[in-house]
């Protein structure tokens, strides 16, 4: 079968298309052939070393497909089911692929392989952040930093959906709309604007319930100033750098606020837990609060340019590799 694997650590040359024997799954491992395969920008991380992964690699984390063979100890699926699943072990960018059952969902009749292929890590990041980081409630006033990016256009649909009050930041004119068209009622352009000052003004000062920044570095300090008394700093992501000091008196003491750092894996401990977002998140897809839109398609060979895009930010939408 045909995968793409690393060697070594690199810009997007590093990327390989190999032929290898893929071999069978274990007991409790199924053997799935796949039909589409997203790409996240983790990826980017993994194939750069910036989040470490032993080498020589595959690489990718997301993916849709048919189980051809199961190992002599599953149940929880049999041959045929779709399933789809965002998780280790590395290797989506790929034809073929041994995953071990505990790690997969099946995918319900009515989306797509290619939705299904890509949203299932960004939807149940959304979910988790929406409903259990902190539980988004109709009113809320939320900020939500990189509206146009991945899990942006999801998160910011549903709290719309809920009927939250939705402010999206962005850094671009083109990004504005893609955030408007995805929910927000209020879009600010931080590279033009003081988003503490525009937020103010849409919400007044100290005025925003919970703030989603997957920004880091540079949104950290005017997100701590847009929340209100007993707000929530929900900070999932590091896209400009990671936040590398939390003072306590001076970012949580002043306004008594509460504070988390959550990742998919805290909130997807339990196969209950996996079962349980991935069923909202379809749920939300098939009931119309989410819509979702392949942006580009790509083949495995590829693979290179698909990088060279991502990190261009040229991407402006879930994008597949169809292998």
């Amino acid at each position: 079968m045909k995968t793409i694997q690393i060697q070594k650590f690199g810009g997007p040359e590093v990327l390989e298309l190999s032929d290898i024997e893929i071999g069978k799954p274990g007991p409790k491992e199924v053997l799935i052939k796949n039909l589409s395969i997203a790409v996240n920008y983790i990826d980017v991380y993994h194939r750069t070393g910036l989040y470490p992964i032993p080498l020589p690699s595959g690489i990718g984390l997301e993916a849709c497909g048919i189980i051809e063979e199961i190992g002599s100890e599953v149940d929880l699926f049999k041959v045929g089911d779709r399933v789809s699943h965002a998780s280790m072990p590395i290797g989506a960018y790929s034809e073929k692929q041994i995953m071990p059952q505990e790690k997969l969902v099946i995918v319900p009749d009515g989306i797509s392989n290619e939705i299904a292929s890509c949203i299932v890590l960004k939807g149940i990041t959304a979910e988790y952040l929406l409903h259990r980081s902190y539980a988004a409630k109709k009113g809320d006033k939320v900020l939500f930093h990189a509206a146009a990016g991945g899990v942006g256009q999801i998160l910011c649909q549903w709290a719309n959906a809920i009927g939250c009050t939705v402010i999206g930041t962005v850094g671009s004119k083109e990004k504005e709309a893609i955030a408007k068209k995805n929910g927000c009622h209020h879009v600010i352009n931080y590279t033009d604007n003081n988003f503490v000052e525009e937020v103010e003004k849409i919400v007044g000062k100290n005025g925003i319930d919970v703030v989603y920044d997957g920004v880091g570095a540079k949104t950290f300090e005017g997100s701590i100033e847009c929340l209100k008394v007993r707000g929530m700093m929900v900070a999932f992501g590091n896209a400009s750098g990671y936040v590398h000091t939390l003072d306590i008196k001076k970012h949580i003491n002043a306004k008594g606020l509460f504070f988390t750092r959550p990742s998919i894996a805290h909130y997807t401990i339990t196969r209950k837990e996996l079962e349980d977002s991935a069923a909202k998140v379809f749920d939300a897809i098939l009931s119309g609060k989410i819509k979702v839109e392949v942006f580009k398609k790509y083949s495995l060979n590829e693979v290179k340019k698909v990088h060279e895009d991502l990190e261009a930010r040229l991407l402006t939408g879930p994008v597949v590799i169809l292998p």
